[in-house]
């Protein structure tokens, strides 16, 4: 077992990594020549399922390893960090819409310390393109000089989505979505499962690992994505579409909150152990102000979360029209699209070539207004009724 088990298509930011992670331990224990393999600032990117965070944890495992092999897997430095147990493991997983100047400033004051027990301390921003300008230059002086035992990792989906100060004192790892085939064979090693249902998980989640596991974990997801696209798709007027994309809007919203809810719950439970308060336990006042914070920071997730349940709508749409297109081309590709098998031969008779790059090109410009202050309704009203299948 190793720490870089499941970093799937990564050989090459494995390679370095590793390298990183070998001489980390040189510097440590003050042996071996010196290289240009480690250094104090990673800014590591990649498209979205590409494993940033993953491979992010990974490289942090490592560095902590006390394990005869770098990167065991099995020393409690390793295992610690990849269960992000770790005190000397800072793991800044942002799902609100940025990441505020104050608590920049506090990684910033907390990077200044050494660490407690492990070999490094790691501040690992898992989001770090959710920085707003300020909050980056806040960030710019630790970076610039780091003490000598901090090591910052920076996780954004490319280079150009931070400010070029930030980007130029990082060393840069870029990660490619990994083919499906390799995402199947992880799915099946780590959990069990036929060949068969691995490959349409890993198809329908176009590679993304994390979501991915989520379709092997519950099969509800799956018909949760096949109602939903059936919502998107069974409308034959305008007025129809106009009627369905407010059921889509508030279907992809439900299924979002109540997702939310169990791990907003998780959260407030993990909290209240962390503070020695039990279940049914009322909240003693001098420690209510971290359930307000958790609160607070909860509800900005919320709206976050929200607007990323619908892009994934518009995803698993590309995805549908995209399996159209190949099969009208003949391209011998896989399909990523499961249980649609009807929807499609209906949709891909009723549209020719240019029909389907129309309503691919439909979508795409819903994803772009999705990024703005445009009402979702709205969005998905127009988009609708333009895919609506006109006759030839």
């Amino acid at each position: 077992m190793s720490v870089w088990d499941d970093l799937v298509g990564q050989a090459r930011a494995v390679e370095e990594l590793q390298a990183a992670a070998q001489q980390a331990r040189e510097i440590v224990e003050n042996t071996g020549a010196k290289s240009r393999a480690m250094t104090h600032s990673w800014l590591i990117t990649g498209p979205p399922g590409s494993g940033r965070s993953t491979v992010a944890r990974a490289f942090a495992a490592a560095l902590q390893c006390t394990g005869e092999e770098v990167g065991c897997g099995e020393c409690p430095g390793c295992t610690s960090t990849l269960a992000r147990s770790n005190g000397d493991v800072i793991d800044v997983e942002t799902s609100s819409v940025i990441i505020p100047i104050e608590q920049i400033r506090d990684l910033v004051y907390q990077s200044q310390s050494a660490p407690s027990r492990g070999r490094w301390r790691v501040i690992l921003i898992e989001d770090a393109d959710r920085m707003m300008e300020r909050g980056a230059n806040a960030l710019l002086k630790a970076i610039e000089e780091p003490p000598e035992r901090t090591v910052w990792l920076l996780c954004a989906p490319s280079p150009e989505d931070m400010i070029t100060t930030i980007r130029s004192r990082c060393r840069q790892v870029s990660l490619r979505i990994p083919p499906a085939g390799e995402v199947a064979q992880l799915l099946e090693r780590k959990y069990g499962v036929t060949p068969e249902k691995a490959a349409a998980a890993a198809r329908l989640a176009q590679s993304h690992i994390g979501r991915a596991k989520g379709l092997i974990a519950d099969d509800s997801k799956i018909r949760e994505y096949q109602e939903l696209m059936e919502m998107a798709l069974s409308a034959t007027s305008t007025g129809e579409a106009v009627l369905n994309a407010q059921k889509l809007i508030d279907r992809a919203t439900d299924i979002e909150k109540a997702r939310q809810e169990i791990e907003f719950e998780e959260a407030e439970a993990s909290l209240r152990r962390a503070l020695g308060v039990g279940e049914d336990e009322t909240i003693p006042a001098h420690v209510r102000y971290h359930f307000k914070n958790l609160k607070e920071d909860q509800k900005r997730q919320a709206t976050r979360m929200q607007r990323d349940a619908l892009d994934r709508v518009l995803l698993d749409l590309l995805a549908f029209y995209r399996d159209i297109l190949t099969r009208q081309l003949g391209a011998e590709v896989g399909q990523i699209s499961v249980g649609l098998d009807d929807l499609m031969r209906d949709r891909g008779r009723a549209l020719s070539v240019g029909g389907t790059l129309e309503s691919i090109a439909q979508i795409e410009r819903a994803r772009e207004l999705l990024q703005t202050n445009t009402k979702p309704l709205l969005i998905f009203e127009a988009m609708l009724a333009a895919l609506v299948p006109r006759r030839r």
